[in-house]
């Protein structure tokens, strides 16, 4: 089936974009330069892999205000010769010498403050490019990586959302942490349009080009990098760093309405977007057209739910694995459906019991064969903990945050364990007519189904955001045939999800009426605009017309980014 698109297009968006359209291959991201890093990467022969790490080293140049080599990554890969999907986990672990134990000593018993070197943990995303290209690339990483280096050493025109992020990232982490000057400019953030140069980073991402991920995680940068963090108070060692790797692992599924949405499993928060469809699937569309209170109401509430199952059950698989198959059936998202009333918010949802006894930067490539690459990259919030090992020009990641200090949670920190996890890709792939019906894996197989074709690769960065955004992306392209680019410009929810019943940020530009009566149900409001609409995210959309071969592209108005086609 050819792609249709809501008859008339719809316009109202604030950036007046237009979706773009190509046939021989597509980048979507959050900064130009990036896109044009990935274009040409696909131009030389690359795959859709080969695009994506190459656009991710880009924006680690080109926005190091989310995200970088210091950080770590996941990635939904659709490969069009079989139809099938692949899910990678690129994040890493705590050090083998931090523990609750150790964490109580140091005076930590409640939380870890944001920026502290016990956050730290080993980044995952060096191994995660190479093991990416290893398994769908086509060219040499050298070459691959070319395009960032270059960036980095002949310096880039800094866009204006990406400078007024660093200043803000040069006040809050930058200016006092280890290095961290290396990220300014003579003590300060560069302003919007001015030329950033970093040498150090591209001596970086040399080494990565000639060595692979050993010249990361052994060696001088995993000498500076251990040293940095144990000058400020940490416990990472060269020997946590020599023992990283990734993880091919089975993605998580379910269909909504004809189509199956594709997730990386826990410890990433994917799962939270999938509980809520399968509630949300469970209701009449035709009683919840888009902008109307009830939709709105019914997708909050859905969510609500979804992240009191998530917030328990989303931890290390190693350690701590989720009942997946349950928690993903039908018949659990009944149950849960159940719980929830049209008349009013249930603000306190509990966590439900389906067996018995979670700053970033989002890319979407899609290559002129159809293979499709959804991938995310983050430092956690912002710069991370904004210090940088000397000499090679990339922050370390927060991402420890994600663990819970309470030993009774299953997403408690422990050596060697991987935290809850915030970044999700996402793909969207058209039921194959002989497709088991449900979510979940196939139960027979004991893998996802293979040969369905591509529909949407698509994501949407932010913290918590992410998979609130993903549904109400999702819905958009599914429910009201929205184009990539009017799917991403509509204007969104995003519920506080850290304070179980905390207040719901509403984008300008919802219906007042709509907002009104949300109010009426126990909702507590807070209508956001400007700058502060950072807290709804930054997605991209690739969609595939599978008739065709024609993909159209949409990127996020509230980033300096863009979508290319060739």
């Amino acid at each position: 089936m050819s792609l249709t698109f809501a008859d008339p297009p719809d316009f109202s968006f604030a950036s007046r974009r237009s979706p773009v359209v190509g046939r021989r291959g597509m980048v979507a991201t959050s900064q130009p330069l990036a896109v044009v890093a990935g274009l040409e990467i696909l131009a030389a022969g690359g795959s859709a892999a080969d695009a994506a790490v190459a656009t991710a080293a880009a924006l680690n140049v080109t926005e190091p205000t989310s995200t970088g080599i210091g950080g770590d990554a996941f990635a939904l890969h659709y490969d069009a010769a079989g139809g099938s999907v692949t899910a990678l986990n690129g994040s890493g672990r705590a050090p083998r010498a931090l523990s609750l134990e150790r964490l109580a000593r140091d005076g930590f018993v409640d939380r870890l403050p944001a920026y502290h070197a016990h956050t730290v943990t080993v980044p995952g995303a060096c191994a995660a490019w190479c093991d990416l290209i290893a398994r769908h690339g086509r060219l040499p990483l050298a070459r691959v990586l070319a395009p960032a280096i270059r960036l980095a050493e002949e310096g880039f025109p800094v866009a204006p959302l990406t400078a007024f992020h660093w200043a803000r990232g040069a006040a809050r982490q930058l200016a006092a942490a280890p290095n961290g000057g290396e990220l300014l400019m003579d003590g300060r953030a560069p302003r919007p349009g001015e030329v950033f140069r970093n040498p150090g980073l591209a001596r970086t991402l040399r080494a990565v080009a000639e060595g692979g991920a050993a010249a990361f995680y052994e060696g001088p940068i995993a000498v500076a990098l251990s040293g940095v963090v144990q000058q400020a108070g940490g416990c990472l060692t060269e020997a946590d760093l020599a023992g990283h790797r990734s993880d091919w692992v089975t993605p998580i599924t379910t269909t909504y309405r004809g189509f199956r949405v594709w997730e990386c499993p826990p410890n990433g928060q994917g799962l939270a977007a999938l509980l809520a469809l399968n509630i949300l699937e469970g209701f009449d569309p035709a009683d919840m057209p888009r902008g109307s209170a009830l939709r709105l109401h019914r997708q909050i509430e859905a969510l609500r739910l979804a992240f009191a199952d998530t917030r328990w059950y989303a931890a290390d698989p190693d350690t701590d694995p989720a009942p997946l198959a349950q928690l993903l059936s039908k018949g659990y998202a009944d149950a849960r459906r159940a719980l929830m009333r049209d008349d009013r918010a249930a603000l306190d949802p509990r966590r439900g019991a389906p067996v018995a006894g979670s700053d970033t930067v989002y890319l979407s490539v899609v290559d002129g064969e159809g293979n499709a690459c959804s991938f995310i990259n983050s430092n956690y919030v912002g710069f991370g903990t904004g210090m940088v090992p000397k000499g090679w020009g990339f922050t370390l990641q927060n991402r420890g945050l994600g663990f819970s200090l309470d030993p009774q949670h299953p997403n408690h920190l422990a050596p060697g364990k991987r935290p809850y996890h915030t970044i999700i890709p996402g793909l969207i792939t058209r039921v194959a007519a002989a497709a088991p019906a449900g979510g979940g894996v196939d139960a027979a197989a004991g893998s996802p189904p293979s040969g369905e074709a591509l529909f949407a690769c698509f994501g949407v960065m932010g913290g918590f955001m992410q998979p609130q955004g993903h549904v109400q992306v999702a819905m958009g392209l599914i429910d009201d045939a929205l184009d990539p680019q009017a799917a991403l410009d509509a204007p969104r929810f995003c519920i506080a999800e850290e304070l179980s019943g905390g207040p719901v940020a509403v984008e300008e530009g919802l219906p007042e009426t709509a907002l009104a009566h949300l109010a009426a149900r126990g909702h507590a409001l807070t209508v956001t605009s400007g700058h502060a609409r950072a807290v709804f995210g930054r997605g991209q959309v690739i969609l595939r017309d599978a008739e065709t071969g024609v993909l159209w592209g949409g990127s996020d108005p509230r980033a300096d980014g863009c979508a290319m086609g060739r």
